[in-house]
């Protein structure tokens, strides 16, 4: 039998998450297949703050999760030089990717100068696309914030390139909702209630940022997508429409 890919396990319309078609004893059930999540932000602290639970819950069962950050958030800390705080963002992000289980990966930008254009779009699908990933989760486009309309234009752009409907799994999360994201209405969400505090303290490992500050706001977001969801805390995600789909946790 041959074994089937990544891909191949990825499959349209709402139904679970497929499981591996290989070889196994009578009786037994095959194993989950592991799936490689890319979750792709602006700045240090975006993919935490907007998917931190559900990358804790993904790797948690099994899966590869990268965090992949547009820029080292070189213009986020006040008096301090851009390769100053290039280095203290780094290793914040890596601290809080120790906390999910995931990587760390970076795009090359620069914080507060980010660009989009064909070099551009070029050099950040050739980074992602070598992540071979089975899914995205992105920054949503209507946001105030241009590095994030940035980040979320280059996923889809590689989402593109690499062939649309037939390409990886496609999401887009939430930060700062009503500041920052804004006509935000999920598709999709995610009971983040035993993964919170593991999210809350990802968010905190960001030191330079005011963690009380921007995490109140997402506390509340947390709660307000738990109530919709039913749950205590929850995180929600919009699907594109045609990427395929994967059943999320």
């Amino acid at each position: 039998m041959t074994t089937p890919t990544r891909r191949d396990v990825l499959i349209g319309g709402a139904l679970a998450l497929p499981l591996v078609a290989a070889a196994q004893a009578p009786g037994e059930s095959p194993a989950p297949k592991a799936l490689k999540v890319v979750v792709v932000g602006g700045h240090p602290d975006d993919p935490e703050s907007g998917a931190g639970g559900t990358m804790a819950r993904l790797a948690d069962s099994g899966h590869e999760v990268v965090a992949l950050y547009l820029t080292r958030g070189e213009a986020g800390i006040r008096g301090k030089s851009h390769d100053e705080a290039a280095a203290i963002r780094t290793a914040e992000c890596e601290k809080a990717c120790q906390i999910l289980k995931a990587r760390p990966a970076f795009g090359g930008q620069v914080d507060g100068a980010t660009e989009i254009g064909l070099a551009r779009y070029d050099a950040f699908a050739k980074i992602l696309l070598a992540e071979k990933p089975d899914v995205v989760f992105t920054q949503w486009p209507v946001d105030t914030h241009r590095d994030h309309r940035a980040a979320s234009l280059l996923a889809y752009d590689a989402w593109l390139k690499s062939g649309g409907r037939s390409s990886f799994a496609l999401y887009y999360f939430e930060v700062m909702t009503g500041d920052q994201s804004q006509n935000f209405r999920p598709t999709d969400y995610v009971d983040i209630t035993s993964t919170e505090q593991r999210k809350r303290d990802a968010c905190f490992a960001h030191a330079s940022q005011d963690p009380p500050h921007f995490y109140d706001i997402h506390d509340q977001m947390n709660r307000f997508r738990g109530t919709e969801h039913g749950c205590k805390f929850a995180e929600g995600f919009v699907h594109h429409d045609q990427s395929r789909r994967v059943a999320l946790p």
